[in-house]
């Protein structure tokens, strides 16, 4: 294959789960400019609008959807309503998630329950729609986006890391089971990017001094600072890409090499 096909995605579709700003909103833009028709979806209307103003300031005509993720009957409704208007979906990324922070202790079961609901269910409920028609046309990807959390465990995020840590295995398992069908299924672990779920700890203390794990991330990871969004997106088009067809079941961390080191 030419290089300059390697990285093309002319003709492909792709829907991005919470692709409306942040680490989804790169990928998106980076698939676009790859040459693929893109699909995103929000649970809210305000992050639907926001999605429209950051892909039509890119010059960017993708298609938003709302959607609940972790209702499966709305998710079946949306990749049909994606198929209709776009295309049968090729690539799938799984980027939507929250995190609840506090003492396990004091975490209430709903919390945790949503957060695995959000951060791990949808993922398989996603997953599940789409697969069908990749399976009918012979291939597809599927790029779930985890964690350095899904390696490593960290204290206030129980139901994060858990989450994270079973979205790692779910990877590896749909890899085993559609591999042989063409379907590659792999994951992206982001370290501690510059978005919107980190804004609390990339601000100030009350005292004005940084947050601990602020300055932690820059002492620790060898890249000597935290990642931005267009980090991630390289790397997820590079495994959305054909140069990624023999690329199956891999976690590939994106962190500055955070979890490499133990600093300076």
């Amino acid at each position: 294959m030419h290089a300059s096909k390697m990285f093309n995605l002319e003709g492909k579709v792709a829907l991005v789960t919470g692709g409306s700003h942040g680490i989804g909103f790169a990928i998106g833009k980076a698939f676009a400019e790859a040459g693929a028709k893109v699909a995103y979806c929000c649970s809210q209307e305000s992050s639907l609008e926001k999605g429209k103003a950051n892909y039509t300031n890119a010059e960017i005509n993708a298609k938003g959807f709302i959607c609940n993720i972790t209702d499966e009957a709305r998710v079946k409704q949306m990749v049909a309503e994606i198929a209709s208007e776009l295309g049968p979906i090729d690539i799938l990324v799984n980027n939507a998630g929250i995190i609840k922070r506090g003492a396990t202790h004091e975490m209430s079961v709903e919390d945790f329950r949503q957060v695995i609901d959000v951060d791990l269910t949808s993922q398989f409920i996603v997953a599940k729609a789409v697969i069908p028609s990749m399976l009918e046309r012979g291939g597809g990807k599927i790029i779930n986006i985890g964690s350095v959390l899904s390696e490593i465990g960290r204290d206030g995020v129980a139901a994060y890391n858990a989450a994270k840590g079973g979205l790692k295995l779910l990877t590896r398992s749909l890899s085993a089971e559609y591999g042989g069908r063409n379907i590659q299924v792999n994951a992206i672990g982001p370290g501690f990017v510059e978005t919107e779920l980190t804004a609390a700890i990339r601000a100030p203390q009350a005292d004005g001094t940084p947050h601990p794990l602020y300055t932690m991330v820059i002492n620790k990871a060898p890249a000597a600072r935290w990642g931005k969004p267009e980090d991630i997106a390289g790397p997820a088009l590079f495994l959305a890409s054909p140069a990624a067809s023999y690329v199956s079941g891999h976690m590939l961390y994106v962190d500055g090499g955070l979890i490499t080191s133990f600093g300076k």
